[in-house]
Formats: structure tokens, sequence, C-alpha cells
């Protein structure tokens, strides 16, 4: 008779998750969407608790969905960025005053007396607590525009959404995406610089570790932008199909004026002084637009492998952040 134990099967290994795809896969367009929904909804405001709540959510969903690519560590360095913005606008309000007149002195500085061709400037003088209140409101205001923006960079990968651009912002794509993933990539080797750093017993803080860590993160951009060059001359960037005369024109005709419909919507919108010409302007530029961008997508002979789908949680993901607009928009002009 013989013995044997049965061996245990293996437990089935968990598959990897990809940087892009950790987080339920949402469309990078999604998250665009969702983040200039609550930009525009801080623009409309200045109230400090709805900012706040905007700063918060952002940092929230930041903080559970990004994932560990290079461009998902840039958020620190928007809200740095945004405390920045917001201690340079308290200080152009100390120092050159405020537009809010006010009655409650907090202090007085030293006023420079400024020639007559300088008037309406002042350096110096009394600051008062409407003015500094105006001035902190409105860098907030700033602040969480730089935080949504942030957000939108740390979520969205930047490859998946050139990847579902249509073909006629291809090329435009293309660099708009170089120049968001350089703040990212420019952070990482930083970071990575000055850790190596400090493992050598070097400083990396003041002027010295930052004169000894500038020039290698100069080399590092210039190596990546010649990479980059030779890798988008191999895949033939650049080249373009042959379409009629009267199909580029009329793509032009669509495009530019579907693009300052848009502004002009945009600008209708964001203000109270247009509240009722805005949407319809708006949204007659963006069908203008699209169908522009449809026409001009015959120049550009491109295929998508695998294509990102557009699902239910991109919907609500998209919709959410759109929601938060229109309901700020509404509640302004009720009010």
């Amino acid at each position: 008779m013989r013995w044997f134990t049965e061996r245990p099967e293996p437990e089935p290994r968990p598959e990897p998750v990809s940087a892009g795809r950790r987080g339920g896969g949402v469309h990078p367009l999604a998250w665009w969407f969702w983040a200039l929904g609550l930009g525009t909804a801080a623009s409309r405001t200045t109230n400090p608790l709805l900012l706040a709540l905007l700063i918060a959510v952002a940092g929230y969903v930041v903080a559970t969905h990004r994932t560990d690519a290079p461009w998902a560590r840039s958020y620190t360095a928007f809200v740095k960025l945004g405390l920045v913005v917001l201690g340079v606008r308290l200080g152009f309000a100390v120092v050159l005053g405020s537009p809010v007149p006010g009655t409650h002195t907090l202090f007085t500085l030293p006023e420079v007396p400024l020639p007559a061709w300088a008037q309406g400037i002042r350096l110096g003088g009394r600051v008062t607590a409407e003015g500094a209140l105006f001035a902190l409101y409105d860098g907030l205001r700033l602040a969480t525009l730089l935080i949504c923006v942030g957000a939108a960079n740390a979520l969205a990968n930047p490859a998946r959404l050139l990847k579902s651009l249509p073909g006629a912002l291809y090329e435009a794509g293309v660099a708009v995406v170089v120049a968001m993933t350089f703040a990212p990539h420019l952070v990482a080797d930083v970071q990575r610089l000055r850790a190596a750093r400090r493992l050598r017993g070097r400083p990396d803080r003041g002027v010295r570790g930052l004169l000894h860590v500038g020039l290698p993160v100069l080399e590092g951009a210039l190596e990546r932008s010649v990479a980059l060059a030779a890798a988008m001359d191999s895949r033939g960037y650049g080249r373009t199909a042959e379409v009629p005369a009267r199909v580029r024109r009329t793509t032009a005709a669509l495009t530019l004026g579907g693009l300052l419909g848009v502004c002009a919507g945009t600008y209708g919108v964001l203000t109270a002084e247009g509240g009722g010409y805005g949407l319809p302007v708006l949204l007659a530029g963006v069908v203008a637009a699209l169908a522009g961008l449809r026409l001009g997508g015959r120049r550009s002979p491109r295929t998508r492998y695998r294509p990102d789908p557009w699902g239910v949680r991109a919907w609500l993901v998209a919709g959410s952040g759109v929601a938060v607009a229109a309901l700020l928009i509404v509640c302004d002009v009720c009010l």
C-alpha cells in the first residue's frame, strides 16, 4: 500500500492592475469633465465654505483613485502652487491696496508717494479687514481652480487621453499631453535626485542643493525631449491625407466659428450679465465645433487599438462634475 498526500492546488493569483486601469478604469475624459465642472463651480462663488468643500472633494477623490504613475504625483505640486497663489494675492492686497473700501483698520504701512501718472495705485497705506478678506476669498478661488486642474492631471492617464481625442485634435493633443506631463516628470526627477543626495549625506535644501539638483533635472528633460522627438518621427507624426479644398474650408469655418461660440458662451455662463445668452451660444458653438472636428478628422488617418469604453462609471463621474457646475450657475442666476 502506497501512502500519498494530495498536493493542495495553488490559489489563483490576482491579475496585476495596470497604472491606467486601477480605480475602475474610468475614461480619462470623464475625469477632466468632472474637474472642469468643479472648477466652473469654484469660479462662480467666493464662499469659503463652498470652496473648502470643493477642495476637500477633489483631495479625497485623488487620494482614493490615483495610481502610482509619475503623473499622479503632481497633485501635491498643484496644491503647493495654489497656496503660493493665495499668499501672493494676499501680499498684493496688503502692499498695493484693495479695491474694496473698509472701515476696520488692521494696521497701517508706510505709504510711498507715487507720481501723478500712477494715480489709482498706491504702495503701502491702510490695510483694512474687509480688503484682506476680499483678497483671501479671491485667492482661495484661484487656488481651488488650480487644485481642480491638478486633480484631473493626477487622475487622467495622458496616453489614454491622447488616444481618446478625435483625429483632428491629435497633433494639438500631443502638444498638450507633452506639456501636461512635463510638470509631473519634473517633480518626479526632483524627488528622485533629492532622495539620492540625502542617501549620500549631501544637502538637498537651500540654494546650494537647488543648484546641484537643477542641472541633472535639466539634462534629463533634454534627453526626454530628444527621445520623444525621435519616437514621434519614427511613427510618422504629422502626416495628413488629401481632402478636397471645399471640405477644408468648411472644416475651418465650422471649427473657428464653433470655438468663438464656445468662448463667448463660456464668458456668458461664467458672468452674471450673460446668463440669458450664454448657454444657447455655448451649445451652438459646441455643435459647430464638433461638426468641424468630425470633418477635420479625415485629414488624420489614424486607428485606435483597444479604445477606452465610455461606460456607466464615466457618465457618473462626468455627470457629477457637470451637476455641481450647473447647480452653482442656477443658484447664482436665481439669486
